[in-house]
């Protein structure tokens, strides 16, 4: 088997998983055999879990991985098709490492994989990604145990819904009418089986129906174009609350009864207060572009904020590290310390719903108290030279208090920006934040006249 090349390994393999294009032939069933040998040489695992969403071209490319796995004398748990999260559980249960091929909200011509350790451990740039791309380019096709892994199939959902329900009483859940959007994605097959659990809710639902080709709107929850259908019916059929899922189903949007998408922010500052009246002083982890409001409401609340970087492997590792209760990113993914640690879209639905449930008032009412502040939300620049843009960006705002954590956060006392290099693209990213959507708009006119000009 010859080499699929460096430079397609190095396209695909991104900072927290392998994500690429299926309809240039940029990932292929070959590309996916030499991963499943990386995946199963890193590990060193007996027996690794596999799963995959419902793209079309998700089910030859797991089989594919699969036969990698089989080749190194590892055998495979496959789970066949589900949500991202299910298989996050099966490997903190279970503790073996798991995979699942998916591209997530990406639209149906990609695909690609998502991985961990055994106990759902993230992996990614620096905890074990990089070595399954060198062990996927070194592979020669060879065999490399005597005897190959063997393969069982398992339906986990059953075992998981056990799980949430251990961490979320259903009948701390009322009265209420729940509109939910799948997507066409794989949070169909939980949401179904879920509300049966749940007999005093009503549930609404919209392309509930797994279909790997996204006809009616792209998975991807954030862009507010793909909300609209949801909007129409939460205020059509007057629901409490509307759920928007994204393709693999580990991350969810939230409407209020208006039809008002919430910010990943406010979600996450809601969800942790929740967990800190029952464990008061517990840790909370959110991200850097977080709105300020998320620590404000941790600390009020007793809590202690734990501030990271963006993206999954790394709030993972620092939720681990911290023994934090719950972790949230404003791009609508939650993470449970009973979760092992792992996002679950379904856990922040729960733990929104209980709330809600309590609350005595709608959650266009209840958000309020969440959300003092104006946000911009990302915004993307081309920029020639991201590293000279950032540079220009510090010397302008040399003045500010500045960190590095992540890109460059400028602070300036009553209003804050993030500007992050993509890990993909010739991009820098923006998030600002101010007392009002004025002051806000100046300070995003400022930062990119400055990106602009360098």
């Amino acid at each position: 088997m010859g080499s699929p090349g460096r430079d397609r390994l190095d396209r695909i393999f991104k900072a927290y998983d392998v994500r690429g294009r299926v309809d240039t032939g940029e990932l292929d069933a070959e590309v996916a055999e030499r991963i499943g040998v990386g995946f199963a040489r890193v590990t060193g695992a007996s027996t690794v879990a596999l799963g995959r969403d419902c793209r079309p071209s998700s089910e030859s490319l797991a089989a594919a991985f699969r036969e990698g796995v089989l080749s190194q004398g590892c055998d495979v748990t496959d789970l066949g098709e589900l949500p991202t999260e299910v298989v996050y559980y099966h490997s903190g249960r279970y503790r073996i490492p798991g995979a699942v091929v998916t591209a997530s909200h990406n639209p149906a011509g990609y695909n690609g994989l998502k991985f961990c350790h055994r106990g759902a451990a993230p992996i990614g740039s620096g905890t074990g990604l990089e070595r399954i791309r060198e062990e996927a380019r070194a592979w020669s096709g060879a065999a490399g145990a005597a005897a190959r892994g063997g393969v069982t199939r398992h339906d986990a959902l059953p075992g998981y819904l056990e799980h949430v329900f251990g961490i979320v009483d259903p009948a701390g859940i009322g009265e209420l009418r729940v509109a939910v959007d799948g997507g066409n994605g794989m949070a169909g097959p939980v949401v179904n089986r879920l509300f049966r659990h749940l007999p005093s809710s009503t549930s609404m639902g919209l392309y509930l129906e797994p279909d790997g080709t996204f006809p009616n709107h792209p998975a991807d929850p954030l862009n507010p174009d793909n909300l609209t259908d949801l909007v129409h019916l939460v205020r059509e059929q007057e629901a409490d609350v509307g759920v928007a899922f994204d393709g693999d189903a580990d991350r969810a949007v939230f409407v209020d009864e208006q039809g008002v998408p919430l910010p990943g922010s406010t979600t996450t500052a809601i969800i942790a207060r929740w967990f800190l009246a029952l464990r008061p002083g517990a840790r909370i982890v959110h991200n850097l572009i977080c709105s300020r409001s998320v620590a404000e409401a941790v600390r009020s609340a007793g809590g202690v904020p734990v501030r990271t970087r963006v993206g999954h492997s790394f709030i993972k590792a620092v939720m681990a590290e911290k023994d934090a209760v719950f972790g949230g990113e404003h791009s609508g993914h939650y993470y449970f310390g009973d979760n092992y640690g792992a996002d679950s879209a379904t856990l922040a639905m729960l733990v929104l719903l209980t709330v809600l449930t309590g609350a005595g008032v709608p959650l266009s009412e209840l958000r309020r108290g969440y959300e003092p502040y104006a946000m911009s939300g990302e915004i993307n620049f081309v920029v020639t030279d991201p590293t000279a843009a950032l540079r220009a960006v510090e010397s302008a705002f040399s003045g500010a208090s500045l960190d590095r954590l992540d890109g460059l956060t400028v602070d300036l006392g009553d209003s804050w920006f993030n500007v992050r290099p993509s890990n993909t693209e010739q991009l820098l990213r923006l998030n600002a934040e101010a007392p009002d959507s004025g002051s806000m708009d100046e300070l995003v006119d400022r930062v990119r006249g400055v990106i602009d000009s360098s």
